[in-house]
């Protein structure tokens, strides 16, 4: 009468897994353990397509932080290049009370004047500059009236008059 000897702790919990009989195995914790794979692949993928839209969302939000960006950068260069292109800085320097420089004289190392300096010359202001080569003025008021705001809600005076012979109410 062979009697096995009784098992205790871990090797009880071992020995309970794995039956006596070596032919059929327990199928129990197979199951249990591919049950937990797949539940936590399952909750993996759902975290991580999760993840991935956030940064969706986020990445457009900055596409769209760009595009203003852009633009605005894009609008302030046109202003400088307007501000600063040659028509513009001779008004403002005449607007300012300046005028054109005669020839240049020169100072050698030594001390001698190379050149006949002169005064500048007097000049009217200037006025006659077309409006297409002015640069653009800045906005100082809102070009849509806000809300809240009073509006002008005067109609139009123009004044038209029909002569009798063109009324449409003449039947002619």
């Amino acid at each position: 009468m062979s009697r096995k000897p009784e098992l205790r702790g871990r090797a009880a919990r071992l020995a309970r897994l794995f039956p006596a009989n070596r032919s059929q195995a327990a199928r129990t914790p197979f199951v249990l353990l591919v049950v937990l794979l797949l539940g936590g692949g399952l909750i993996g993928l759902l975290m991580l397509n999760s993840a991935l839209s956030e940064g969706a969302f986020q990445r457009e939000g900055l596409r769209k932080d760009t595009k203003n960006l852009t633009d605005e950068e894009q609008a302030l260069q046109r202003d400088i290049d307007a501000y600063s292109a040659p028509d513009a800085l001779q008004r403002r320097a005449r607007e300012l009370g300046m005028v054109p420089g005669g020839d240049p004289a020169f100072l050698a190392p030594d001390g001698t004047v190379k050149g006949a300096p002169s005064p500048a010359p007097e000049q009217s202001p200037y006025t006659d500059v077309p409006a297409a080569l002015l640069p653009p003025e800045p906005l100082t008021t809102t070009p849509y009236p806000t809300p809240g705001t009073p509006t002008d809600t005067t109609p139009p005076t123009t004044a038209t008059t029909l002569h009798p012979s063109t009324s449409p109410t003449s039947g002619r």
